[in-house]
């Protein structure tokens, strides 16, 4: 049988393969396992470092899935009793709905290089995705976890937190990897606030909160011009400010004016 240490990690799929068995425990311990699921998807298992415990998991369904062919060879040889439920093939083309009839955590040692898309397509998802417990890079756990006024602040930022808690949980060095990143990591969980009433619908307040970090060192009325054309701006709140300033829930007001019909 293969042994994990075998397996090349690809420059090209952005791994870097956890092998820190504490940190691994950690980050699986790191799942609340509330009540609005019970279903786990990992995604990118590589060479199964969480996967053994999530396997093991009582009264909690489990599926991972990996691009890496060499990866998930070897988790079948692995873990033959998941055989069905080790899936190859690439998330950010999948239907994530298609997984599970009911509604799942998210998990995993994110891929460097779509780790910010893996986001997107998680809130793309929030319905029926109420959890993620992840690692990345430290840099952009800083800029999903990053209130306004922060220089990492931004279009993750905002739109994250307008539909999830956010908590930064734990960093990890480079030495914790094969091969080691050339930066320190961290773990971060969301979890979805379903208390929280957002106004606008996502696709426009995404394009909202694009437009405006696109030129974040304008003034909003200058960034959001194309979404003014005919409007009284004096009914528009926070156009004197630039998009770094404002909070999700002032970005959500925003939004939802520039929403409503035009009178």
């Amino acid at each position: 049988m293969k042994k994990h240490s075998n397996i090349r990690a690809k420059k090209g799929l952005g791994q870097h393969f956890l092998n820190d068995p504490i940190a691994a425990l950690k980050i699986v311990n790191s799942l609340t396992l509330d009540s609005r699921y019970k279903n786990i998807l990992e995604i990118g298992p590589g060479t199964g470092v969480l996967t053994k415990h999530l396997a093991d998991m009582p009264n909690h369904p489990f599926k991972c899935i990996d691009l890496d062919k060499e990866s998930i060879d070897f988790l079948n040889q692995e873990y033959p009793a998941l055989k069905d439920n080790i899936i190859y093939g690439d998330v950010l083309k999948k239907d994530v709905t298609d997984f599970f009839d009911e509604p799942f955590a998210i998990i995993g040692n994110f891929p460097y290089n779509i780790s910010s898309q893996i986001l997107f397509k998680i809130l793309e998802n929030k319905e029926v995705i109420p959890e993620m417990v992840g690692m990345f890079q430290l840099e952009v756990a800083e800029r999903v976890c990053s209130k306004e006024g922060s220089r990492v602040y931004g279009i993750l930022s905002v739109l994250l937190q307008a539909y999830y808690d956010i908590e930064m949980l734990f960093e990890v060095p480079p030495k914790s990897f094969n091969p080691p990143p050339k930066v320190t990591s961290a773990v971060i969980r969301m979890i979805r606030n379903d208390e929280r009433e957002i106004k606008t619908d996502l696709p426009f307040l995404k394009q909202v909160v694009k437009a405006g970090f696109n030129q974040r060192r304008k003034k909003l009325r200058n960034a959001l011009s194309a979404f003014l054309v005919g409007r009284n701006e004096a009914t528009i709140p926070y156009l004197d400010l630039r998009a770094e300033a404002l909070s999700y829930q002032q970005f959500d007001e925003l939004a939802y004016r520039l929403s409503l019909k035009k009178i």
